[in-house]
């Protein structure tokens, strides 16, 4: 680590409960995961304390949801001023904690101002509906009220824009928001609670806990106080939620995990596409759930396409993520050895490892969570990098002979988060919009996110989504008003 960045960089944090900075006897260790080395720590909070965060969300509900929306949206604001001089803090930790490049982490920071700015905005577009009513002298009202209590529970891949993403619509919608980072990447919400302590921001508004997803995270979930939780995460996460809130029937969005389809077919623009793909896979290395993880590429032109990818993705450059590599490592270790076991049950399969595959050589490697550019050739719809979500920096390439087929490997599976299609046939284009089955279809497109847009899944990735106006009505919900004015 360099002088500089160990300067930005406390050995401890303490989290942030009803306005208060507390510590626990129980540390969890922060590694950055480019070196494997400790950086530093936040507490393993205890049970209690999370019953002291759930208790200080709930004094503080009442006063804030009776404040104007406008006024909500102002202290976002405040908190946005707050956090713009912290901009190469915030992206010099996202790199020591999370492994992106230093490019992607100054981007994600700037992602999660623009989450605050558009949720502080929308404070005076929050609406309901008057219908006629059955009677004289009566209307009938649809208010949009907030959920009261929120739990906000955010994956390792992008640690504060999530936290921007849940805490904005949360907070100007009215709800209070408890926001329990991912264990291996809590660092970045502890700088962001000072940014809220310094914002003004009343105590219990928003408390930031850290601890174990199995203990406190279930305890948070499971609590009455909670009214809805918010999470981002792996479709098995998400089942998990599903029965812990089951007893209270809380409220839920859930945001997971897919396996997004690349359709090329044979009227595609093939170096447009290759483009596309490569940034849409290697992105984040790989650890975005819309990356593209499954290219079906049509028989007459998956030569030309699998040669120029492989031009692309050969040429990429994997090394320490503060110079801005292509590439930096995998958050965990766990998750890096899924990855490469899905890639040699897929070569004992019978795929081609076309390049990649491995750890990369060099002492700097030796250490920390490295794996290469990896292409599979020669696979198959049913062996495992086709099957499974891999969230790695993995592509494995299947050839098709019709669109046909490439709808139908995609809607055959139980998630269906995203997909990419790549046609210059506007009837194709048609119909695959009408018949793929996910939440989010990329028509000649890369990965991209707008705000105003809406990041939702289908079948088993997920309830609800966030983002836009649709993500800011799923922290409201609806109260029927009949008014008798006799």
């Amino acid at each position: 680590m360099s002088t500089q960045i160990a300067e930005t960089v406390q050995q401890h944090y303490q989290c942030y409960i009803d306005g208060e900075w507390v510590d626990s006897d129980s540390k969890l260790p922060v590694e950055n995961p480019a070196n494997g080395k400790v950086f530093a720590s936040v507490p393993d909070c205890t049970l209690a304390q999370a019953d002291t965060a759930l208790a200080s969300s709930q004094a503080a509900l009442q006063s804030w949801k009776m404040l104007p929306a406008i006024e909500r949206g102002r202290h976002l604001f405040n908190l946005i001023e707050a956090l713009k001089p912290k901009r190469d803090l915030f992206a010099k930790l996202l790199v020591l904690e999370q492994g992106k490049t230093l490019n992607e982490a100054y981007g994600e920071f700037d992602d999660t101002l623009n989450y605050l700015t558009y949720s502080a905005e929308a404070a005076r577009r929050i609406e309901g509906n008057i219908f006629p009513s059955d009677n004289a002298g009566e209307q009938l009202w649809i208010q949009k009220v907030p959920y009261g209590v929120t739990v906000g529970l955010c994956a390792f891949n992008y640690p504060l824009a999530l936290i921007g993403r849940k805490v904005g619509p949360a907070l100007v919608t009215g709800n209070t928001m408890i926001v329990k980072p991912h264990e291996a990447t809590p660092v970045t919400a502890m700088e962001f609670a000072k940014a809220v302590e310094e914002a003004g921001i009343p105590k219990g508004v928003i408390n930031i806990i850290s601890g174990s997803g199995i203990a406190v995270g279930e305890h948070l979930v499971k609590s009455p106080i909670t009214q809805l939780v918010t999470l981002t995460g792996s479709i098995r996460a998400g089942q998990a939620i599903c029965r812990a809130v089951a007893e209270n029937v809380t409220a839920v969005s859930l945001e997971l995990g897919g396996k997004a389809s690349f359709i090329v077919l044979d009227d595609a623009d093939i170096d447009k596409a290759v483009d596309a793909v490569v940034i849409s896979r290697y992105a984040n290395c790989g650890q975005v759930c819309i990356c593209a993880e499954l290219v079906l590429v049509h028989e007459k032109v998956a030569d030309e396409f699998t040669r120029k990818v492989l031009e692309k993705v050969k040429a990429l450059t994997v090394g320490n993520p503060m110079d801005n590599p292509s590439m930096g490592p995998s958050v965990t270790a766990q998750g890096l050895d899924r990855v490469d076991s899905i890639v040699q049950e897929t070569i004992s399969a019978g795929a081609t490892l076309a390049c990649g595959g491995a750890r990369p050589e060099g002492a700097e490697f030796e250490h920390g969570n490295w794996y290469q550019p990896t292409v599979l050739t020669d696979v198959t719809a049913d062996m495992a990098a086709a099957r499974e979500e891999i969230f790695g920096p993995v592509l494995p390439i299947v050839k098709i002979s019709s669109f046909d087929e490439a709808v139908e490997i995609t809607n055959r599976r139980n998630d269906g988060l995203s997909c990419y299609l790549w046609s210059n046939d506007y009837r194709v284009i048609m119909d695959g919009i009408s018949r793929l089955e996910v939440g989010t279809v990329f028509v000649n497109k890369q990965i991209v996110g707008y705000i105003q847009g809406y990041h939702s899944g289908h079948k088993r990735s997920g309830i609800g989504g966030e983002d836009g106006i649709y993500g800011i009505e799923g922290y409201l919900q609806k109260r029927a008003v009949y008014l008798n004015c006799n």
